[in-house]
């Protein structure tokens, strides 16, 4: 389906056959296409040179434009070719953001150079791309040469009780030998990598960084990787990065006038992550220590006011603040905001000062008084606040449930980014997204509203599907468990035995998408201690590896949480069974989803299916993209939530999935199982 949506222009029939090529800037693009899928072995997808054709029209003509596109269209192509094109006639880059290192590395490591390859002697060919990405990915120079003071709360180098470096320290010096090697200074180029711990002691946040000011700015890795996005004529980023600056008025990437959003679904999710804050009281307490440590200031005040801030939280439940703070926690937030900007004041150098433990301690003295004033000064309107609270371990009694007495951190998130998205992001730019799943049942509305697209003012935009090259019914059963019980807390018995039966029947090759790491977690030992399966689970090893051996053992099983949900490509034999035990629904006490709900119902609108039906409807249909990768995958999805039969939200669930042959009949399913593992020779 493709339509133009605004005041004046109905939906428009789709376009077909050589009509495509009929639409503003589509021609050449797609000479270009042909010729990079004809070099390259590939075949010509229709649904690939609809996306391509719209996506050139949308950067010809300046309008914004979503893209639904199914998985096997090769949609990266499909707005590489025209991002390439027209990077030749701006002066300005093309931004491309994607919500994973996954496809970023993709797209720089494998797309980009095989495109350019093929353009032959083209101006295309010429086409500077780079990847750029956030300051606390690279290697910082000068604090690998102690330029900055060691963090209090890592000790650069552990030893243990032998007086041998302990893993710690190996990695640290890991990390040195490779900085003097590297050419970039990115994390993701160090394998195999490290911890977070070891890398916070080789790396920066752009608060804590110099600048200008810093003796090692000239071979300071991150500006080089800005240097180079400033060079180029494309530059691959991240979500939360596009984030920062559209919203933060932080000039971190190039001027551009162009964007182009992969895996789209995910943009409003990672932009609320990005622009959330979080303040505790042991934030204040670094901060004062660090003040300390790091600067001549008086630092009793600030400790003072974090002491009271965490008196005041003691006994608040962990749970949404319906009417903003309480007076108790204001006042206390107050003090510590006052604190933290007498410090500020007193900590202020000038221009030419590379005092590095200075700017530390001023960072985070900036972070606390910032998220204080915007907590006090929240519009329950605009911004929701809530309190979490972590458990601990105790020994002997393993991990203990959080109380109200165990250390609080406040959260303020936005009740919507859509707002946020209109003018920071599609106000002064021509703006492409595109996802496997941007629609449900046929509607862009929900993913438009999400993204500032719906209501009085909203920007003209047009959307399209291109549909799947994949033949869903043929290729695919959904099976609807509507005979078990309704879900409860965890995973029921009666669920384990019904993953045991569908395993033994397609004799491994699945992939179950739990709910919980608990949940998975049961499911395999259920199943290994009745089957000789090889069973992979995630947390037992790196995520890279388990996707790796499950894709290589065709008789393997992988059980994982919800980063299994999307992102793992395993195309043929090895994956032919997904199963969900749940409905994905946010969690009942997931305080901004309440929130959001709540508002959504005030409206007049069905809070329950604009929020937690539609995040679930999206993260099925991520799941559900699982199972069929190629034109000659086959297979079983399997959803053990006996809900998506029974209730009335289920049709749209089910709407929002490939549209596979859908049964509730078990019998049909195992037989269905049978006979394709019959055809498979075990690995």
């Amino acid at each position: 389906m493709s339509g133009l949506r605004d005041a004046d222009s109905p939906v428009r029939t789709p376009l077909t056959g050589n009509e495509i090529e009929t639409l503003p800037g589509a021609a050449d693009v797609l000479d270009l296409l042909d010729t990079v899928v004809e070099a390259s072995g590939g075949q010509r997808r229709d649904g690939q040179r609809l996306m391509a054709a719209h996506v050139a029209q949308s950067l010809e003509l300046d309008r914004h434009l979503l893209v639904q596109a199914g998985t096997g269209t090769g949609k990266s192509l499909a707005y590489l070719v025209p991002a390439v094109h027209f990077a030749q006639q701006s002066d300005k880059p093309i931004i491309v953001a994607t919500a994973t290192l996954a496809l970023q590395s993709q797209i720089v490591n494998r797309d980009i150079p095989r495109l350019l390859e093929s353009f032959g002697d083209t101006p295309e060919a010429e086409t500077q791309v780079a990847i750029l990405k956030g300051r606390n990915n690279y290697v910082c120079v000068n604090k690998l040469e102690g330029g900055y003071p060691e963090d209090e709360q890592d000790a650069l180098f552990s030893v243990d009780p032998g007086g041998t470096t302990g893993r710690l320290g190996e990695e640290v010096m890991r990390l040195r030998a490779w900085a003097e090697t590297t050419d970039t200074g990115d994390r993701d180029e160090l394998i195999p990598g490290v911890s977070d711990k070891a890398w916070r002691q080789v790396s920066v946040s752009s608060a804590e960084c110099l600048g200008r000011k810093c003796p090692l700015f000239e071979s300071c890795f991150a500006e080089m990787a800005k240097t180079r996005a400033n060079e180029s004529d494309i530059v691959i980023t991240n979500h939360a990065l596009l984030a920062i600056n559209s919203f933060e008025g932080i000039g971190v990437l190039p001027e551009h006038d162009t964007v182009i959003i992969d895996e789209a679904h995910e943009l409003a999710d990672r932009v609320t992550g990005a622009v959330t804050g979080l303040l505790s009281p042991v934030m204040v307490q670094a901060a004062a220590r660090s003040l300390k440590k790091n600067t001549k200031a008086e630092s009793a005040p600030l400790e003072t006011a974090a002491r009271n801030l965490e008196t005041a939280l003691l006994g608040v439940p962990a749970e949404l603040l319906p009417r903003g703070l309480p007076e108790r926690i204001a006042h206390a937030m107050s003090q510590v905001m006052d604190a933290a900007r007498t410090a500020l004041s007193e900590t202020k150098s000038d221009a030419k000062d590379s005092d590095a433990g200075r700017q530390l301690a001023r960072a985070r003295l900036t972070e606390v008084m910032e998220l204080s004033e915007r907590m006090l000064n929240a519009d329950e309107k605009y911004e929701v606040i809530w309190v979490s609270r972590v458990g601990s371990w105790e020994p002997g009694r393993g991990y203990v449930a959080a109380s109200d007495t165990d250390p609080a951190t406040l959260h303020v998130a936005p009740l919507s980014v859509a707002g946020r998205l209109r003018e920071g992001l599609f106000e002064d730019r021509t703006v492409v997204l595109t996802s496997a799943t941007l629609t449900v049942g046929e509607s862009f509305d929900s993913v438009a509203g999400a993204l500032g697209l719906q209501g009085a003012g909203a920007p003209r935009w047009e959307a399209v599907d291109v549909g799947s090259p994949f033949d869903y019914p043929k290729q695919g059963v959904l099976y609807l468990a509507s005979d078990l019980p309704k879900p409860g807390r965890g995973v029921s018995e009666e669920q384990l035995e019904r993953v045991l039966e569908l395993i033994q029947a397609s004799r491994g090759g699945a992939l179950g998408l739990f709910s919980s790491k608990r949940g998975a977690e049961l499911a395999a030992e259920y199943v290994r201690k009745r089957t000789d399966l090889n069973i992979l689970v995630q947390g037992e090893s790196s995520l890279r590896a388990l996707v790796k051996e499950f894709a290589e053992d065709t008789d393997s099983c992988l059980f994982g949480t919800m980063s299994l949900w999307q992102g793992v490509d395993v195309p043929g034999d090895a994956c032919r069974l997904v199963m969900m035990d749940r409905i994905p629904f946010p969690r009942p006490d997931d305080p901004l989803s309440a929130a959001r709900s709540r508002s959504v119902a005030q409206a007049g609108g069905n809070g329950f299916m604009a929020v937690s039906a539609y995040h679930a409807a999206i993260r099925m249909a991520q799941g559900a993209g699982r199972l069929v990768r190629s034109v000659n995958d086959r297979g079983v999805v399997a959803v053990l939530d006996s809900r998506i039969a029974t209730q009335r939200y289920g049709s749209y669930l089910v709407k929002a999935l490939p549209p596979f042959w859908t049964t509730q009949n078990k019998d049909q399913t195992v037989g269905a199982l049978q006979r394709l593992a019959a055809t498979i020779e075990p690995s």
